[in-house]
């Protein structure tokens, strides 16, 4: 414990916003509640499945979202402190409490086991099969942290994975079932942010970014720039079947959520444009609140979706 505590105290100086803040503050800091709009895809089972309007459903899907956002928190703090190092020498993350040496990483190790069996015991509470679905999430993600993530290509592979998983477990916590074309939009728009995250590391690391993390020596910016090319088209090709799918219009009653697709087409060319004029994409969720016009088109997109499929 002696080698944290002492460079804790040369990145003290460098971080002086964080030397008055309190064991809790920081702590909820390292949870990184702005990352827990992601979880909001748990709501997903919700609104196609038909349900949104029911109060014993509502409550089930919030309390999936509240299980979801305690368990990627205790992957975020066991990821802190076995990256700490790695993240002292990124221009960014250097400044999170554990890489910044104020937070301590047993407290962090603590509440994370804490988080983690908590989350599986309130998934168990909602449905046995949402405390599977919640258990295999968090096992995921524990392995691409241990390894999973210095394997090319499989590293953004899993991260598509838990989004996946969070779309079954949208599913599972309310009960429905869910469409194999919207898992496999899913999937390749999780594909479509993790690899544009890869590039933004690259360009602004530099030549510094394998130092960081030793997976990007086996991407570069023209690469990377093609799977995205790929997975765009192969997005926006998915999703225009899957609302014109007969297997969509039988189950969910509706052959207008075609009507939704340029809302799609906008969001992906302004997180392209984002990616490549604007240098972002390093977090989604940053970008979503942050960029008007892109939280404009999704919160546009939801309100079309559940006013073609409830008017």
């Amino acid at each position: 414990m002696a080698r944290p505590v002492e460079s804790a105290d040369s990145h003290t100086q460098s971080d002086p916003q964080l030397a008055d803040r309190t064991t809790a503050a920081l702590l909820l800091t390292s949870l990184r509640p702005e990352q827990w709009t992601k979880n909001l895809l748990l709501f997903a089972g919700l609104l196609f499945g038909g349900r949104l309007l029911e109060r014993a459903a509502s409550l089930r899907a919030i309390g999936a979202f509240v299980v979801f956002c305690a368990l990627s928190s205790a992957v975020y703090l066991i990821n802190d402190v076995a990256d700490r190092e790695a993240d002292r020498r990124h221009p960014l993350k250097r400044s999170r409490p554990i890489a910044a040496g104020r937070l301590s990483p047993h407290i962090a190790l603590v509440t994370a086991a804490v988080l983690g069996a908590g989350g599986i015991a309130a998934a168990w509470s909602i449905e046995s099969s949402l405390a599977v679905i919640s258990a295999a999430y968090l096992a995921l993600l524990l392995l691409y942290s241990a390894a999973l993530k210095h394997l090319v290509i499989i590293d953004v592979l899993t991260i598509a994975a838990g989004f996946v998983l969070r779309a079954i477990a949208s599913a599972a916590a309310v009960q429905v079932p869910i469409g194999h074309w919207l898992l496999i939009c899913t999937t390749l728009l999780a594909l479509f942010l993790a690899l544009s995250k890869r590039r933004h590391e690259l360009v602004l690391l530099g030549e510094g970014a394998t130092v960081h993390r030793r997976i990007l020596e086996e991407y570069s910016p023209y690469l990377l720039d093609q799977m995205i090319a790929v997975v765009t088209a192969s997005t926006v090709i998915a999703y225009t079947l899957y609302t014109i799918s007969a297997d969509t219009v039988q189950r969910l009653g509706t052959d207008r959520l075609g009507l939704t697709i340029p809302f799609v087409l906008y969001g992906i060319f302004r997180y392209l444009y984002l990616v490549h004029q604007k240098r972002g994409g390093g977090s989604p969720t940053a970008m979503l609140v942050s960029d008007r016009p892109l939280l404009t088109c999704v919160a546009l997109w939801a309100l079309s979706v559940a006013i073609i499929l409830y008017a």
